[in-house]
């Protein structure tokens, strides 16, 4: 499962997915929509809802795996822009290591 997976499985087919915009299909170079049939061939639901819970189901799957197997990482809460603009505090001159009074 890791690392690019192979595509291209059904002829004709192209499914894609863009970040932004969730999945898509072509048939033949057409639009066409994903759906849930049954063994005997009735259409339970087609179009974008069928494509957002795909990704949906897709992306928790994925996140899940992360989790599993401890590839997230947790990071600091972003530095607040007060903080950032704070000077930064001079450092004291070192003393001269002359002889000692």
């Amino acid at each position: 499962m890791i690392g690019t997976q192979r595509t291209g499985n059904v002829p004709g087919v192209v499914i894609s997915a863009v970040s932004h915009e969730g999945l898509s299909v072509t048939v033949d170079g057409r639009p066409a929509r994903l759906a849930i049939v049954t063994e005997d061939g009735q259409v339970i639901a087609a179009g974008d809802s069928v494509a957002k819970e795909a990704e949906a189901v897709a992306v928790n799957n994925y996140r899940n795996f992360l989790k599993g197997q401890g590839f997230l990482r947790i990071l600091s809460k972003p530095i607040e822009p007060s903080v950032i603009a704070e000077p930064i505090p001079k450092r004291a001159a070192p003393r001269s290591r002359g002889t000692r009074r």
